[in-house]
């Protein structure tokens, strides 16, 4: 087929457009209100469109008319409509249904009702799944299939899929192609295990992911800097595939007493390790902590160049990971290029979706594309976990 056609709205800096670029995708227009966000999508998606704009104001019919597009023309509409209402991070007696931070999935809807496009990928926070009895699921749900949508919904682990992040989100899938969409099926796990479908690889871990970057103390780093030594796995060698030098690999200078807080524990430990003199009277359990050498890591946010803020430090030395080393947690190609300040990049980075997974769904989103004759071996992987 043709190159198929995207646009990605509530944008930020172009996660999920991004892994959908890899696999071959043609991103026609990114939409977010976050200018910094925005400078960064245009960066890397030089030929589309970058709309600096609320998508609560912004109506479907002027982008279309600014694109050329007409009902219908659109292949694939993706994006992640911030819901921070339904965050568990806020406490449950200040979550409620009409918050305005949990209505915008609706704006998202009022774009597919105008364009039509003949896919629909939408992400969002994990609690949305359920919240409210399910009012949240059923709604989206049931809009779509009134359009004439086939609708699959469901929470995914993303290192159940080789990202090396404990990260869960959920994402609605749906399809008006005549081919039913179907999520594909997770192929790591704790671990290596053999199955009807093939072999179950073991979890990625943070450190898989970052141990080939050059070796930095706190406060050190320059760009751009030429790699230092080959890609130690399979991991590595695709996220440096387009990648002839590296940028972002700057370590954030930490206080003298953040630094001593990290360079007290060891590996895998954290905030009730740290010593009584040097412990903070409160904090998130996993504040100062420091990344294992053999786990996935916890959820990369908005927050990571804060120390107190989460597992954010690394491994082997007394700082905090870089944004690149972030940015390869979650699944960004070393390409891939931020703009911004330091924390302005973090938070792009730690906003986005895996661009990882959106290359991997991208298989099935092209089997609702072209059709179950041209994706014979996805519609029978497909079959299988419908009937899990």
């Amino acid at each position: 087929m043709e190159q198929p056609t995207v646009i990605d709205l509530f944008s930020g800096c172009g996660g999920m457009s991004w892994g959908l670029h890899k696999r071959g995708f043609k991103t026609l227009a990114g939409i977010d209100k976050w200018e910094p966000a925005m400078k960064t999508f245009k960066l890397n998606h030089p030929d589309a469109e970058t709309i600096n704009a609320d998508l609560t104001e912004l109506k479907p019919q002027e982008v279309m008319n600014k694109l050329g597009l007409h009902q219908g023309d659109l292949d694939c509409l993706i994006g992640g409509p911030p819901c921070q209402g339904f965050s568990k991070n806020v406490p449950a007696a200040y979550r409620f249904l009409e918050d305005p931070r949990n209505t915008l999935f609706r704006d998202y809807l009022d774009y597919a009702q105008e364009f039509r496009p003949k896919v629909i990928f939408m992400e969002n926070v994990a609690p949305i799944y359920n919240a409210y009895d399910g009012a949240v699921r059923h709604e989206i749900v049931e809009t779509l299939e009134l359009l004439g949508y086939k609708v699959a919904a469901k929470v995914i682990w993303a290192h159940h899929y080789g990202v090396p992040q404990r990260r869960q989100r959920a994402f609605f899938f749906a399809s008006r192609t005549g081919v039913p969409p179907s999520f594909p099926s997770p192929t790591f796990a704790k671990e290596e295990t053999r199955t009807l479908f093939g072999t179950m690889q073991v979890y990625r871990s943070a450190w898989s992911a970052i141990s080939d970057l050059p070796v930095l103390q706190n406060g050190e780093g320059f760009e751009p800097m030429p790699y230092d030594s080959p890609p130690l796995n399979d991991y590595q060698e695709m996220m440096r595939f387009d990648s002839e030098i590296l940028y972002d690999h700057i370590t954030r200078k930490l206080r003298p007493k953040q630094l001593a807080r990290i360079s007290s524990i060891e590996p895998g430990q954290g905030l009730k390790e740290l010593p009584e003199e040097l412990r903070p009277k409160s904090g998130y359990s996993g504040a100062y902590g420091r990344l294992d050498f053999e786990m996935a890591s916890p959820t990369i946010t908005r927050w990571v160049f804060h120390p107190g803020s989460g597992r954010f430090s690394h491994p082997r030395e007394a700082r905090t990971i870089t944004i690149r080393e972030a940015a390869r947690i979650q699944s960004f190609s070393d390409d891939f290029r931020f703009t911004g300040t330091y924390i302005e990049k973090s938070h792009q980075v730690g906003n986005a979706v895996p661009p990882l997974l959106m290359q991997l769904f991208a298989t099935n989103i092209i089997a609702c594309l072209t059709g179950p004759k041209a994706n014979g071996q996805v519609h029978q992987a497909a079959a299988a976990e419908a009937q899990d």
